[in-house]
């Protein structure tokens, strides 16, 4: 009997150590190695033991049969670029109770009623909960959906042979486990080898695998670093848990972009996607508040008006609070420190400064450095800004603006919703039909073009 030793695995890259250190000797990260046993190479399965491919000059290749087949879910279809390829594997990530396996069971209960035979293999509810669930989403009396509560990778291929489907999801890749491997379920080791069999299976079948992953706290996938190289999709479904909308985008995609985003929206009865964002973005939002402004952002090549707020209230601590939700703080402090030193606001240093985005929105790209500068002076002075603006452009340290990607598409998204008037820097495109557009070199320009109070400085 051969000897069963212990090595200590990276999470990042796979690399091995003899002992735990506190950096990886292979990329250099800290605090990613991980205890697993390495069990001597067990004997092929029939899966190892397929014959072999053979090669074919590149202009032979059929690509019909790997044409995306839609799920019927249109927003996910948006991200996927079309639906789901078959023999690929999807990995989804996201925290929990966020809506992947109603998401994955919707998907799978149209796939169904559309006359494909799906499979949904439930490691961590029991099949009572999904038919729940199911029952919920009214999706309990489909044809074509098969159930099996299994843990153990002989079982899922054993069902896999019996039901022979099209579309399969296992909910989640942690907790399958080998019982070859001596690790315990959800160790590197575990993962690992389970996520290469599943994709031996979807290449080998032509069966589509979606593979539910956990996330840590930080937000990331948990689990090898491996895990998300060897499957050709990786999605992360995403959303606030107070807010019913939820987004889902794609960090890889082998078979298309990874530019779009789709949208959804919780309700009773599960999922719904939301083609046109705008209105539930902006559809409780007041006129006249001191604060506000609209901004229209990009997510991939979707353009999205979201609603940005801003609120300053005098403080007599000695550290006033600085507050970013959906914002990056670092963003803020930058823009809090050009206004005061290029546009000469200095109404900030003593008071508490809160920035928010509405709808549970998450915005990141330096377009909306514009808006936060303008909802930020439009706070401290009491001002309102107009109803019908809208504001875009990045801030450079110097307090010049600078023109962003897509701002024709940006306005033109803005004018269909309504409005009429858009600040703009200098250097931006001529803007399409509907929307008139104000131009101006740096944000002291802008603020003085929204006259807004001088009493602030």
């Amino acid at each position: 009997m051969a000897k069963v030793r212990t090595v200590h695995r990276c999470t990042e890259c796979g690399g091995a150590s003899a002992r735990w250190q506190g950096r990886c000797p292979s990329c250099g990260e800290w605090n990613t190695l991980v205890e697993e046993i390495e069990e001597p190479r067990r004997a092929p399965s029939t899966l190892d033991l397929a014959a072999p491919d053979r090669p074919v000059p590149i202009a032979d290749v059929d690509v019909a049969e790997w044409a995306a087949r839609p799920t019927g879910l249109g927003e996910l279809d948006r991200v996927l670029g079309g639906g789901l390829v078959p023999g690929s594997v999807t990995l989804v990530g996201g925290e929990p109770g966020i809506g992947k396996s109603t998401l994955l069971l919707q998907a799978l209960g149209a796939l169904a009623a559309a006359g494909a035979r799906c499979l949904l293999v439930t490691a961590e509810e029991s099949k009572q909960q999904v038919r729940l669930r199911a029952e919920r989403l009214g999706l309990d009396a489909v044809d074509g959906l098969w159930l099996v509560s299994a843990t153990l990778m002989p079982h899922v291929i054993a069902a896999i042979d019996q039901v022979k489907p099209d579309y399969l999801v296992v909910d989640s890749i942690q907790t399958v486990a080998d019982p070859e491997l001596g690790s315990a379920p959800g160790s590197v080791a575990q993962v690992r080898e389970c996520a290469h069999e599943f994709v031996q299976i979807a290449k080998a079948r032509g069966v589509a695998v979606l593979l539910v992953g956990h996330v840590t706290k930080e937000g990331t996938l948990a689990g090898p670093r491996v895990l998300e190289h060897v499957v050709d999709t990786v999605l992360s479904f995403e959303g606030e848990r107070h807010h019913a909308l939820r987004m889902v985008r794609a960090a890889k995609h082998r078979f298309g972009s990874t530019g779009e985003l789709g949208l959804f929206e919780m309700g009773e009865a599960g999922l719904v996607g939301v083609p046109d964002a705008g209105g539930l973005f902006l559809a409780d939002r007041r006129a006249g508040v001191a604060g506000s402004v609209v901004v229209p952002t990009m997510e991939g090549h979707r353009p999205l008006l979201v609603e940005l707020q801003a609120l300053v209230a005098g403080t007599a601590i000695p550290m006033p609070r600085r507050s970013a939700q959906g914002l990056d703080g670092g963003r803020l402090a930058l823009l809090l420190a050009v206004l005061e030193e290029r546009v000469e606001l200095r109404a900030f240093a003593k008071a508490d400064v809160y920035v928010s985005v509405v709808g549970g929105v998450r915005v990141t790209e330096p377009g909306a450095d514009l808006a936060i500068g303008l909802a930020l002076a439009s706070a401290a002075s009491g001002v309102p800004l107009p109803d019908e603006l809208v504001a875009c452009g990045e801030v450079g340290l110097g307090g010049e603006l600078r023109q962003v990607a897509h701002m024709p598409r940006r306005l033109a998204e803005a004018s269909r919703l309504g409005f009429t008037r858009a600040l703009v820097p200098a250097s931006a495109p001529d803007p399409p039909a509907g929307i008139a557009v104000t131009r101006v070199a740096t944000l002291a320009e802008a603020v003085a073009a929204t006259r807004l109070s001088p009493a602030v400085r």
